[in-house]
């Protein structure tokens, strides 16, 4: 057995016994050793060893820490986001209590360093992914039931192809809570931010699986629509919902004509709504229509998608309206 296995091995019996704060200032001090001696693998090795064994403790703070200290080491090493880099990361998040504060520091540096190092300046679509997912998992949590789903949110927009169905499955079952007419408010939470992020294929996906569980409700009408190029279906009872199946195919077919059309169609439906700004920006994103420039739109509209800018005109305690945290 190597040295560095030995003091693995040492310091997860201190944690099986309960050791918890002895563990944790042992392994700091031993990695932070290794990392003044440039040792990158036994750095990792002790801090990811030692991490896992905390968390499933259910030693989130101390396990949190060494989560963080990892991404220190990765970053001074020079680690790129690879599938053996992210996969020791992403089995961390996994093993973090759900109610952990420190999971969402770890999730942000986590996804500061893959968008630092990696190819994707959002952060790694697939590490947005599983955050995403887990924060959905945990939407309900009592201490933090007002938070949860927009943390979901923000991360499964920028996600992978899987995360259109776990968003439209958290926006439905976050909908279900709330009046049946608000559907829209909720659908619009996905297909906008989509669409706001160049993503038409996800926007659609989404839209599909929302309506599909939608049109299973027993009270609720639905026409089915078919043309010669397109079926659709109608919702007589929410205008709103029809207008957003109706612009994903204007920004399919890049009619600019439909697309005005539409927002003069809807105009009365679309005043309740605080959704101007992102359909000003899709206009001129998908459409060409240009928009007055002041500082810069689509990041503005990028980083009011994360703060409620969704929802409807009620300042009140339902998931539509409520404001999201801006993406860190």
């Amino acid at each position: 057995m190597s040295k560095i296995e030995k003091t693995i091995q040492r310091q997860q019996q201190k944690i099986a016994e309960g050791q918890f704060y002895e563990a944790h200032q042992q392994l700091r001090v031993i990695a932070a050793r290794y990392v003044k001696q440039s040792n990158w693998d036994a750095a990792t090795d002790i801090l990811f060893q030692g991490a896992q064994s905390l968390l499933k403790a259910g030693q989130g703070g101390s396990g949190g820490d060494l989560c963080i200290f990892l991404l220190e080491v990765f970053q001074k090493a020079e680690v790129k986001p690879d599938a053996a880099s992210k996969g020791k990361l992403l089995s961390l998040l996994r093993a973090f209590p759900k109610n952990e504060p420190t999971r969402k520091k770890f999730v942000n540096e986590m996804l500061a360093w893959s968008a630092k190092v990696g190819e994707y300046p959002a952060g790694d679509p697939e590490m947005h992914h599983v955050a995403g997912s887990l924060f959905a998992e945990g939407m309900w949590c009592a201490t933090e039931a007002d938070l949860e789903p927009y943390e979901a949110e923000r991360h499964l927009v920028l996600g992978t192809k899987d995360s259109p169905e776990t968003l439209a499955q958290l926006e439905y079952s976050w909908y279900e809570a709330d009046d049946s007419h608000t559907a829209p408010l909720y659908a619009a939470r996905g297909v906008l931010p989509y669409l706001l992020g160049g993503n038409l294929r996800a926007a659609n996906k989404f839209f599909l699986i929302f309506t599909s569980k939608l049109s299973q409700k027993a009270n609720l009408g639905v026409q089915e629509v078919s043309t010669q190029s397109s079926d659709l279906r109608v919702y007589p009872s929410l205008p709103l919902l029809n207008f957003l199946g109706l612009l994903l195919l204007a920004v399919e077919r890049g009619e600019a004509a439909l697309y005005r059309q539409l927002r003069s169609h809807y105009a009365s439906n679309l005043s309740e709504t605080n959704w101007d700004d992102a359909l000003d920006s899709i206009g001129e994103a998908y459409f060409n229509i240009k928009i007055p420039s002041q500082g810069n739109p689509m990041m503005d509209m990028l980083g009011n998608m994360f703060m409620g800018g969704m929802g409807g005109g009620k300042k009140d305690k339902k998931p539509g309206t409520l404001s999201t945290p801006a993406l860190d």
